[in-house]
């Protein structure tokens, strides 16, 4: 795997389980839960993701959208 902003190959992956132990904050609003499946970084009780270890990049599609735990209920 190539990174996807620099094209280094010293990509570390990352897998934790977090049950529903995980803590996030986007924007000052905390969610202490299973892992939110819509920031990028895995989803349920698994955090996973890749980054680039020359670059800082945390691989995948970005930008993503607001996290649903950080909008309010209006904005849904």
């Amino acid at each position: 795997m190539a990174c996807d902003k620099c094209g280094s190959g010293r990509i570390l992956g990352v897998g934790a389980k977090c049950s529903d132990m995980c803590s996030v904050d986007f924007n000052g609003v905390d969610q202490s839960d299973y892992v939110p499946r819509d920031i990028g970084l895995g989803g349920g009780d698994y955090l996973e993701f890749d980054v680039c270890l020359e670059c800082g990049k945390v691989q995948g599609e970005f930008p993503i959208e607001d996290p649903e735990f950080a909008q309010g209920p209006d904005e849904e």
